[in-house]
């Protein structure tokens, strides 16, 4: 019989002799930030230097800490030094820090981010000390970056799968009670109480009962699922196992995207060493429990987010949503009881059994316990994934973790192209469920897009809901014809060939397709609309009645021209301009040819002088 106690001792000391090893060891971020930062190219250079210098070193593969900014993210842990922090190494950066770090062992010129360890390290601050990491609390990210993500033995020697060993010696019931006591609520995005729609399904008579991880992270700019599954599978696998216990479940899914081959490759290979330790199939150490996992990868349909859409693709059939009641927990996959959790959710479910539900409720606000993680994206200084507890200000977010905009801030779309864009009035609102619902928006999975003034907020609608459109399955006619004429509309008023009575024919729309779509894809899909027009709509009638974009991002109503007066001639503009459109010699004011310019905006974003001007286009007649 497979017991967890044994394997965490054999695990710990395997961590014990990597975190203690007279060898030097090297950890490489290799989530998929990492590697689209070139981390690939780093690790060859690593390899390269270790064998020139005949260093005989440990290299691991770890996930991504969150500071996706800072990728390629390399530590060094060597000569009783604790866990040493250096961000955006390129190849020349890797050969020079290995070269002073481990060969000359002189810190004094390598300019690390900090150190990860408990003791004090010269003047070198602990990373924890990151202006992005420190106003965070990380629960369910506490092991990305830290541990490989494809060796059990790191996720079990920080207390790994002892969560799934307390469950077993607990009943469903009180599984689920403890779940339910947390207040922990869905995290992809509605925010129903876990512990509610476990019990539904728990109290639902049925001879067999499914489980489904959502891993179908399908809003542009967020990838919270994709990092936690690519650093730290064990994390939502264990959850899965509690879950299922806890429902009656014996067959799980998780519904991935093929879109995220690094995530498949990782838990597939979690999947494997689970069975090889008993942690999978048949009498799961050594209960009466048994379990089993399938993963299926969908096709990238953005309404296979929806629960009963998702349950139709995993069945074979075309990923469209279904009318409800009755709910997936009553009857879901193939009409049997079935609970569907997100890869978050779940990945939260190990850290309250085995710290319980009073450890959890301290974090967050009544009704909103615990912590979120969000995708910081957008304008904003520092980018990454980032975990906070529920009623954190907005501002909080931007500003102390993200750095704030280089530019003036505009404003923030939370909930992904379903959400609503928030201005800087409203920075100072807690991050709940309620509160941004009130605003106009949504929680989402978390996904956050930061701007600042050279977003144009219509062009922003006009992109959201181009996508929400293309993503409706065309089940229901508001959401298919509705979202298609909001689009023509937004079109117009971005090529200035709207009239003012468009402007509120938009709204009227809006409301109509929210109070009548059949799912959440249409109900939601007008917030983007909705929210700019209560909170920019100046900008919208600057569009219609003056035919401009203040942002300058329209092209069909601006042209660019040089200001002669701030032009230095620097001729960083003609570097970049792609079709010779703007000429002269160095040092001179240039000249830009309105005839040969596709105002692609690089002049003007390169322009360190404010050169470039943007000017209204005179239109005549509409």
């Amino acid at each position: 019989m497979i017991n967890i106690t044994t394997l965490q001792k054999k695990s710990l000391i395997e961590w014990e002799a990597l975190t203690h090893s007279n060898e030097p060891v090297i950890y490489l971020g290799m989530a998929s930030c990492g590697k689209a930062a070139g981390a690939e190219k780093v690790k060859q250079v690593i390899l390269e230097s270790l064998k020139v210098h005949s260093i005989n070193a440990k290299l691991i593969e770890v996930g991504c800490v969150g500071t996706c900014y800072l990728e390629p993210i390399m530590d060094i842990r060597a000569f009783g030094w604790p866990r040493i922090s250096y961000g955006n190494v390129d190849e020349k950066r890797a050969e020079y820090i290995i070269q002073k770090h481990l060969v000359e062992r002189n810190l004094s010129k390598t300019k690390p981010l900090g150190y990860l360890g408990n003791v004090p390290f010269d003047n070198i601050p602990p990373f924890s000390e990151q202006p992005m990491l420190k106003p965070q609390v990380r629960i369910v990210t506490r092991n990305c970056g830290i541990i490989d993500p494809e060796n059990i033995h790191h996720y079990l020697a920080n207390e790994g799968y002892s969560g799934i060993a307390k469950a077993l010696k607990m009943t469903p019931l009180e599984v689920i009670e403890e779940i339910t006591s947390a207040g922990l609520r869905g995290r992809g995005g509605a925010g129903f109480l876990t512990g509610r729609k476990w019990r539904t399904c728990y109290d639902t008579q049925s001879d067999v009962k499914y489980l489904i991880c959502n891993a179908d992270e399908g809003d542009p700019g967020a990838f919270m699922n994709r990092l936690l599954i690519e650093s730290d599978p064990h994390a939502v696998l264990e959850g899965m196992l509690i879950a299922a216990y806890a429902i009656g479940a014996t067959l799980g899914y998780i519904y991935i995207r093929a879109e995220y081959p690094l995530a498949i490759k990782r838990l597939q290979n979690a999947i494997e060493q689970m069975h090889k330790y008993g942690l999978l199939g048949d009498n799961i150490l050594g209960s009466t429990f048994s379990f089993s996992l399938k993963i299926k990868e969908g096709a990238g349909a953005f309404v296979c987010g929806e629960e009963t859409a998702l349950i139709h693709s995993i069945e074979g059939k075309r990923g469209m949503p279904r009318t409800r009641p009755p709910f997936p927990a009553v009857s879901g996959l193939h009409q049997k009881p079935t609970v569907i959790n997100n890869v978050e959710t779940l990945g939260t479910v190990a850290q309250i059994i085995r710290n319980g539900a009073q450890w959890y409720r301290q974090y967050g606000i009544e009704g909103n316990y615990g912590t979120k993680t969000f995708s910081l994206v957008g304008k904003v200084r520092r980018s990454g994934l980032i975990e906070v507890p529920l009623g954190t200000p907005l501002r909080k977010i931007i500003f102390d973790i993200g750095g704030g905009t280089v530019k003036p801030f505009k404003a923030v779309q939370t909930g992904g192209p379903s959400g609503g864009c928030i201005p800087l009035e409203l920075l100072d609102t807690p991050v709940t469920y309620e509160t941004l619902a009130s605003i106009g928006s949504i929680m989402g999975s978390g996904g956050l897009i930061v701007m600042d003034q050279d977003t144009c907020v219509v062009d922003v609608a006009r992109y959201f809901l181009d996508f929400i459109q293309k993503e409706s399955c065309g089940k229901c006619t508001p959401c298919r014809v509705g979202t298609r004429h909001m689009v023509e509309i937004l079109e117009n008023i971005c090529h200035g060939e709207a009239s003012a009575d468009q402007l509120d024919n938009l709204e009227t729309l809006a409301k109509l397709v929210q109070s009548t779509s059949l799912c959440q894809l249409g109900q939601t899909a007008p917030n983007p609309v909705l929210t700019t027009l209560r909170y920019f709509r100046s900008e919208y009638v600057q569009h219609i009645n003056e035919y401009y974009c203040p942002a300058l991002v329209c092209s069909s109503l601006i042209e660019y021209t040089v200001i002669k007066e701030k032009c230095t001639g620097c001729q960083r503009c003609v570097s970049v301009c792609p079709t010779e459109a703007i000429t002269g010699p160095r040092s001179e004011p240039h000249n830009l040819d309105p005839s040969k310019c596709i105002k692609c905006r690089s002049c003007y974003e390169i322009c360190r002088f404010d050169a470039i001007a943007g000017n209204a286009i005179v239109i005549t007649s509409k």
